[in-house]
This record gives C-alpha cells, sequence and structure tokens, in this order.
C-alpha cells in the first residue's frame, strides 16, 4: 500500500485568519464540521476531491507542547503564483523556490498561524 497523504490536520491559533488564508492561497472550501472553530477542508472538486483535510483551533500553545502544524507538501500547477499569494495573504517563504531534478519545483512556506507548508509543482504528477 502506498504511503499517499490521505488526510492533515492544521492546528490554528485564529480559525478565521487562517481559512482566509487557505481560501485565497489554494482555493480550498471550508465546512463547519462538528465543535465550533473546527472545519472539513475541501481541497478539490466532485471530480477531484482531493484529500480529506481538517482545521481547528490548536489545543495548547506552540511551545507548550502543542502541535505547530504539519509537514504537508500539496500539489500545484504553478508553484511561483502561490508564492506570490502565500505573500500577498500574510505567509512568509522560508524555503524559496528549488527545483528537484525530475521531481519538480518546492516552496516550504509559514501560513499566517506560524505552520510549515509545502507546495511542488510536479513534473509528473504522483499517483494518489
Amino acid at each position: 500500500m502506498p504511503s499517499n497523504l490521505a488526510s492533515f490536520a492544521i492546528h490554528v491559533d485564529d480559525v478565521d485568519r487562517a481559512r482566509a488564508f487557505y481560501e485565497a492561497v489554494f482555493g480550498w472550501a471550508f465546512e463547519p464540521w462538528g465543535p465550533p472553530g473546527f472545519y472539513l477542508i475541501h481541497t478539490g472538486d466532485e471530480a477531484s476531491p482531493g484529500i480529506q483535510g481538517l482545521m481547528h483551533v490548536r489545543r495548547s500553545p506552540r511551545g507548550e507542547g502543542g502541535l505547530n502544524g504539519i509537514e504537508a507538501t500539496f500539489a500545484v500547477d504553478d508553484v511561483d503564483a502561490v508564492a506570490l499569494a502565500v505573500e500577498a495573504n500574510g505567509g512568509k517563504i522560508i524555503f524559496p523556490r528549488s527545483v528537484i531534478p525530475t521531481v519538480g519545483a518546492l516552496i516550504r512556506f509559514l501560513d499566517t498561524e506560524g505552520n510549515d507548508m509545502g507546495a511542488m509543482q510536479y513534473d509528473t504528477q504522483p499517483h494518489t
């Protein structure tokens, strides 16, 4: 069985701010689910649903045992456009565009909540 990313959770300090960031950067849709401030993240559409995502308030402050995000890399069509969107929406590029031969172009960034995320423009789309 391949080890594909099948689900992810993003723990945040400010749900509204983080939601606005990810809607602007990746075009994700958020669906309230469960307790207040807890969302399902829809990363795709009906034809190409993507993977299951979750976002909710961080349970413990960072530095006090609280999770500071996940290390996840998301496939994108244009890594340079994503880098511009990250910076335009309050994020920070921490690993500028780097080409991994035969794989693609990668960036890593901090979102508005300080979570480390990645975006890769794959040369060949990964198998899911």
